[in-house]
């Protein structure tokens, strides 16, 4: 998996493409840990994201819990097959999905 993170402002954009899955979501939790403490405002790029497993729900959950304190989660470029994963685990209802 690649992250492209980028801040503007506290606006950060993180760019995900490959798998989010119990390998790589370590590397995710890493970085977000550094980035949630100054981010208003928190945006998933996910348009070049193949695959993504309980594991990378369970990260995004924690990030959207900690950004509904701030400016909020956008997840956008989402393709088919996540969405079947987000629809069937509910998480088509709690995330903002653009």
């Amino acid at each position: 998996m690649t992250i492209n993170t980028t801040n503007e402002n506290g606006k950060v954009n993180v760019a995900l493409s490959g798998r989010l899955d119990s390998v790589t979501v370590p590397e995710l939790e890493a970085k977000l840990n550094d980035i949630l403490e100054e981010a208003k405002e928190l945006r998933f790029d996910f348009s070049e994201l193949e695959y993504i497993s309980s594991a990378g729900l369970r990260i995004l959950l924690k990030a959207q819990k900690a950004m509904n304190a701030k400016g909020g989660m956008t997840v956008s470029g989402v393709n088919e097959v996540i969405m079947g994963v987000f629809d069937i685990t509910g998480f088509a209802d709690i995330l903002t999905i653009e």
